[in-house]
């Protein structure tokens, strides 16, 4: 292919574009300003990959084009949002690290229970921050409707949020591929899930019960207040501190910290340490902690 062939079809010209030090430089600086997630240079490549993404939505060829689009609107643009949510990494699953549920309804529960009256006195209320596509807070309302027959008085709230508002509609509207169902123990697949009987059969639903037992909404971890007029009862927010640096992780566990009643819980991820960290926060088991 001849140079002025490629010059003279647009199309080409957008997938040869490359992230040059400078536009790398601007963007990781506001995906961290905004979002508090560090991007290191080895990061490059995946940054160029996903940004690809808004160069074509935008009919752009360079980055340096979208960097000027992005940084000339302002930041409080519906494109930054659409920036952010190509950039962030939503990983989850069913039951993921299922002893955190273990522990939760031989443990936690019965203590907050006991000692409160969380979910009895007044609605027990749980967080699931950083929720992704909605897999662990209908795992966590699967969880709290099981028990509730064990305790028929005891009644709860779950909230999930997160940054992406791509994930966040996936989670609203609870369809997965079968496979991504396969951790949920059986009779619970039976009781809270849907099979499509049409030809997209692969895909199951969580169902409507369930569904409307958990609220969304759009939360950025880095705002100063997250605007809940009152705390939780437990807070899960496992897998996600891991993708910011060492004094963001402590500026964000401090805020969420504020936001548990004292004496209650929050369940971080198996590979999160507080360790050396300066938190109102006691250790219980692996990495679940209470507020003190």
């Amino acid at each position: 292919m001849t140079e002025a062939s490629r010059d003279s079809n647009p199309a080409l010209k957008r997938f040869d574009a490359s992230l040059t030090d400078k536009d790398f430089d601007r963007f990781s600086k506001l995906v961290y300003d905004q979002c508090g997630i560090k991007l290191p240079a080895h990061k490059r490549s995946m940054l160029e990959a996903r940004l690809r993404k808004r160069l074509r939505a935008h009919n752009l060829h360079t980055f340096e084009d979208y960097a000027d689009l992005v940084f000339s609107e302002g930041e409080s643009t519906e494109e930054l949002v659409k920036l952010i949510d190509v950039v962030t990494t939503n990983k989850t699953d069913f039951f993921r690290e299922p002893a955190h549920y273990d522990y939760l309804v031989q443990s936690a529960l019965p203590f907050l229970v006991e000692s409160f009256g969380s979910g009895i006195n007044q609605p027990l209320r749980i967080w699931s921050a950083g929720c992704s596509t909605g897999k662990e807070p209908y795992t966590l309302a699967m969880v709290l409707k099981e028990y509730q027959r064990e305790v028929p008085d005891f009644q709860f709230d779950i909230l999930g949020t997160d940054i992406c508002t791509d994930v966040l509609e996936k989670a609203v509207q609870g369809i997965y591929p079968v496979a991504k169902a396969e951790p949920i123990p059986i009779a619970l697949k039976k009781k809270y899930l849907l099979k499509s009987k049409g030809p997209d059969s692969s895909m199951v639903r969580i169902v409507p019960e369930l569904r409307s037992l958990v609220r969304y909404r759009r939360l950025n971890f880095m705002d100063d207040d997250f605007g809940f007029r009152e705390p939780f009862d437990i807070i899960f927010c496992r897998n996600v501190i891991i993708y910011f640096d060492r004094p963001t992780q402590e500026r964000l566990l401090a805020k969420l910290a504020a936001n548990l009643t004292v004496g209650r819980y929050i369940f971080l991820g198996h590979s999160e340490t507080l360790l050396g960290l300066n938190l109102p926060l006691k250790q219980m088991a692996p990495s679940v902690y209470r507020r003190i």
